[in-house]
């Protein structure tokens, strides 16, 4: 087994619900991100990186195991994530990697480790079954669901339980990092650390509202579309999100936008910070950096808000690698996605010799693609959608710049993002673009029956409602605790003398006594 010095250690940050179009490495000109934009200066940007769910628990899960979320049976935000799935974190682990999971990864279940050799911190929201969909009442909005109030409350907090974990996650976080250089420095890490901003709702201190003129917030680029002119998929999420019981002035949407920008702002502050501790520890250069997110955030676009749905500012997420000593600085057109994410990272601990995976992966590493080779790259990417707000499976599928978007006994979409980035167009059963909806549509149904999908998620939304119902709300008790070894912190688990000397890094040999 190779050492540390021979092999990388990973380091993946992750955001919730942060779209590509408000970071300035993907061409924003209001934002301010200058340390993730040094991370694009200095990395591999993938343009069209999407998620394979968007929606927090099937995104996560498919993206850990590599798999699509129905090929590991997530369903929505209520799924649990069995066991006996292998995660990236097993795979790490068996390559030799010390794995740690810092922040936010709202696994569903018993299990809420899946692999990892630590988990520093607890979860940010329910592990139980508390946000099971519906599928029977229908679309309508329900109190536990989102609604628009996120967007008509916007505007300056003094603080928020967002900002509470987040700021735990940052401090646990660049403490792990000063630890594994310390105590930990005989084999190579793996440390995620997962934000949940800028997830709705869309407040942010002054500080950081005050880095941006009010006056300078763009409005949406696409005015809301009129319901009655929706496709089924987004018609349901206007219904589930009770837009009709709202009023969602210019002025919310131009507050709501300018908090997320201060939102974003305050992520970059904290990846600047992971950033400058790996360079005063001295394992900047010897440490592959990725930063991505579960999903995007329509931001207002199409009248549209929070994710859900397969337009580009929901589905499409920020991806960039960062490793200056074996990955030249570029920008990468090819469809990407996050289950691509696992085989990418074990092939780099394994340095090329790939294991045989326990699971059949549905990504494939992009090691190709960041060393410049684009030859054999499929360039599809599939994502789906079974969760809250609609009532029949959902499915998109992406090929070069072609968009294909299906819902289940509805009209099917398409669109050509080179020619129309905003989706405005739909070109499905229009003659010149017969031949590649066709292909399109056989490459969505191959393997996944939409009946059969349906009635699987409905069976396993009864079994969870039965649950739900019959137990007390307040008793979370998959909920994460962090248990600190009393024995292990500080000067308290070995010598004095040794703890004091190893507890300096760079580590100082003590100097012996002189003789009397």
């Amino acid at each position: 087994m190779s050492s540390k010095q021979e092999r990388p250690n990973i380091v993946l940050i992750m955001a919730d619900q942060l779209t590509p179009s408000v970071l300035p490495a993907y061409g924003h000109k209001t934002v301010k991100a200058p340390h993730i934009q040094a991370l694009a200066d200095n990395g591999v940007v993938f343009e069209n990186a999407y998620c394979n769910f968007p929606l927090c628990v099937p995104s996560r899960a498919s993206m850990m195991a590599g798999r699509l979320a129905n090929n590991i049976e997530c369903w929505d935000n209520a799924t649990e994530m069995p066991g006996q799935i292998p995660t990236l974190a097993h795979y790490l682990r068996g390559s030799g990697y010390h794995t740690v999971l810092c922040g936010k990864m709202h696994f569903v279940g018993p299990d809420q480790v899946h692999g990892f050799n630590e988990r520093i911190t607890t979860d940010i929201y329910p592990s139980n079954f508390s946000w099971v969909p519906d599928w029977i009442e229908g679309e309508k909005y329900r109190p536990t669901g989102i609604n628009m109030s996120a967007v008509v409350d916007s505007g300056k907090c003094v603080r928020s339980l967002q900002m509470d974990y987040d700021d735990e996650v940052e401090y646990a976080g660049v403490q792990k990092i000063h630890d594994l250089a310390r105590f930990q420095n005989d084999k190579p890490f793996f440390l995620t650390v997962s934000f949940t901003h800028p997830h709705s709702p869309y407040i942010i201190t002054e500080e950081y509202w005050d880095r941006y003129n009010h006056d300078d917030i763009e409005m949406p680029t696409v005015d809301p579309i009129p319901v009655e002119e929706l496709d089924q998929h987004s018609k349901w999420l206007h219904y589930a999100h009770a837009q009709e019981k709202h009023e969602v002035t210019d002025e919310n949407i131009k507050t709501s936008r300018h908090a997320y920008y201060g939102m974003t702002s305050y992520i970059d502050d904290k990846v600047g910070n992971i950033m400058n501790t790996l360079k005063a520890t001295g394992q900047d250069k010897n440490t592959v950096v990725i930063l991505t997110a579960d999903h995007g955030e329509m931001l207002g676009e199409r009248g549209m808000w929070y994710k859900q749905s397969f337009f580009e500012n929901s589905v499409r997420v920020p991806f960039i690698v960062c490793y200056p000593e074996g990955y030249e600085a570029a920008r990468i057109k090819e469809n990407v996605s996050l289950v691509d994410l696992l085989p990418t990272l074990v092939d780099i601990a394994t340095e090329g010799n790939m294991p045989e995976f326990a699971s059949p992966m549905d990504g494939n590493s992009l090691t190709g693609l960041l060393t410049g080779d684009r030859s054999g790259w499929g360039d599809v990417v599939i994502s789906e959608y079974t969760g809250e707000g609609v009532v029949e499976p959902c499915r998109m599928v992406k090929k070069g710049s072609l968009k294909f978007m299906y819902t289940h006994n509805y009209p099917d979409q398409l669109f050509d993002l080179e020619s129309d980035p905003l989706e405005l167009n739909n070109l499905a059963d229009t003659p010149d673009y017969a031949a590649i909806q066709a292909e399109l549509k056989a490459i969505c149904l191959d393997g996944w029956d939409p009946e059969d999908i349906k009635r699987r998620a409905i069976a396993t939304q009864k079994e969870r409602w039965l649950i739900k119902n019959t137990t007390n709300e307040q008793d979370d008790s998959w909920a994460y605790e962090v248990k600190h070894s009393k024995d292990a912190r500080y000067v308290r688990h070995i010598g004095a003398v040794q703890t004091k000397a190893k507890a300096r890094y760079p580590y100082v040999e003590p100097t012996p006594f002189k003789p009397e």
